[in-house]
């Protein structure tokens, strides 16, 4: 009796483990990310947040937490976290970005913005910024998004059918074609 105690324990213990694991998107740096990209092609989803954005963190909690949501990013993308008013440094494309404005006692409210967020074009916060395969821009999303919104966009790039689309009247007709599939 011991022993199936043992064992139900077990299973249970890596079958929860399995489950938390699998509502976490696998996060990294943008420099994993784009090293990462040359061993394994796949496009790059970068989160550009702040610390003080509430849409920020409501878009983690709502969104990125979403199993539909983490089990797309995770099989499709390399997901990367940016602190658009932090302090790292960041090579990208043979040139050096920084937050030189930056000021430590501000890091929990409005600082200077990263030299990497002006060169995205990131104007908002949250944005959500998808690279191809190669690690160039396709397209900077601004706005907070539920699962069922961010899926459009999620499989818009990941499917390559951004590059048939070439004007607004194209994307009102992709965008009212689209069935979704993630659950809220």
């Amino acid at each position: 009796m011991k022993r199936i105690l043992v064992i139900v324990t077990i299973v249970l213990m890596s079958s929860s483990a399995a489950i938390a694991q699998s509502t976490e998107i696998n996060w990294m740096t943008f420099e994993e990310a784009l090293a990462a990209q040359k061993k394994n092609p796949k496009k790059i989803m970068m989160d550009v947040y702040t610390n003080w954005c509430g849409p920020c963190k409501m878009l983690d909690k709502n969104t990125f937490h979403n199993k539909d949501v983490v089990a797309f990013v995770n099989k499709n993308f390399y997901a990367v976290k940016f602190n658009a008013e932090g302090n790292s440094v960041v090579n990208y494309k043979n040139a050096e970005f920084k937050n030189p404005g930056y000021k430590e006692e501000l890091k929990n409210r409005r600082n200077s913005v990263h030299q990497l967020s002006r060169h995205l074009g990131v104007r908002a916060y949250p944005t959500i910024v998808y690279f191809d395969e190669v690690g160039s821009v396709i397209q900077p999303i601004s706005g907070y998004m539920k699962p069922k919104q961010i899926e459009l966009y999620l499989k818009l790039f990941q499917s390559n059918d951004y590059k048939n689309i070439t004007t607004q009247d194209e994307f009102n007709t992709y965008y009212k074609a689209f069935k979704g599939e993630f659950q809220e």
